[in-house]
């Protein structure tokens, strides 16, 4: 099988390791030629055979709308463009009834892991057709993670329904983090608390509390013990607003997730212990970046 894979950041970069791994042909594009296989992305679509499947992975919003509006005047009918970044679900419904008129085939698919994809396999929710999918799934099945496919990998629904489950997906994960930080914060405010760390990797194993969250807690705190060198300055990536306006248009009470939110804007204006464990997370598990201290 051979496939083309647009965007070769981070994860990017990974995934196509992985599924060179798992002897599947990837032809890259990227904007940076030290890593791209080809030259443009018409040099791409020449080089996959048709039908193709395309796999797209870049920064959701407009970078994704101007490649797949590119690529749709490249590709030929019966190719397959699947997005993997972390669009809009109302923008991959735009998207798919776009390339519909082409006789293009469209998915998206929440692709979970960060930069941990490449040696654990990544966490993923598809949408589209029952057909499409089963296209796609020798793919799937390389990037995720071995063990039943139940456990990592689902066909969530229609068009926009993989990311819509990736979009909650990532809410979840605000409060989650939230809820670790606050406890960190807590712990390091006491001063009964000898060992901070150790405690932190006591829960590791036997505790209702154990995560790989916690576990990337733990190594965040071998690395860097006090978070000294983190500033408490934490972006948001657009899934945790999303998954609030959502919350609200179908009016789904989610104060756990809509508080994680908003406790990012308020590191923006004051310092927080909390929040330097939040960045500290964000980078850890996506390897996103952190502001140094006094940034």
């Amino acid at each position: 099988m051979h496939i083309g894979l647009v965007g070769l950041g981070k994860m990017g970069f990974n995934m196509r390791a992985r599924l060179r791994a798992g002897q599947i042909e990837v032809t890259g594009f990227d904007r940076n030629p030290e890593v791209s296989d080809a030259a443009s992305l018409a040099e791409l679509i020449e080089a996959v055979p048709a039908p193709r499947l395309i796999w797209v992975m870049v920064p959701s919003g407009d970078i994704t709308t101007s490649v797949i509006t590119e690529l749709s005047d490249l590709l030929e009918p019966g190719d397959l463009l699947v997005d993997g970044g972390n669009s809009r679900f109302t923008e991959d419904q735009k998207h798919g009834a776009m390339l519909a008129t082409k006789n293009i085939g469209f998915m998206d698919v929440g692709v979970s892991g960060g930069v941990w994809g490449l040696e654990n396999g990544y966490g993923l929710m598809a949408g589209g057709s029952v057909e499409n999918f089963e296209r796609v799934v020798p793919v799937l099945d390389v990037l995720r993670p071995e063990g039943e496919r139940a456990d990592s990998l689902v066909h969530v629904g229609d068009i926009g329904a993989g990311h819509y489950a990736k979009m909650v997906h990532n809410g979840i994960e605000y409060g989650l983090m939230q809820a670790y930080a606050e406890g960190y914060e807590l712990l390091a405010k006491k001063d009964i608390i000898q060992d901070l760390p150790g405690t932190f990797r006591a829960w590791q194993k036997g505790t209702v509390v154990r995560s790989w969250l916690l576990d990337l807690m733990v190594k965040a705190l071998d690395e860097d013990p006090g978070l000294e060198s983190i500033d408490d300055y934490v972006e948001d990536s657009g899934e945790g607003r999303w998954t609030v306006e959502e919350a609200i248009a179908n009016a789904v009470p989610a104060p756990a997730i809509t508080a994680a939110l908003f406790a990012r804007f308020s590191s923006r204006e004051d310092s927080s212990p909390a929040m330097k464990m939040v960045s500290a997370l964000r980078h850890q598990f996506g390897g996103h970046a952190t502001k140094p201290a006094g940034s």
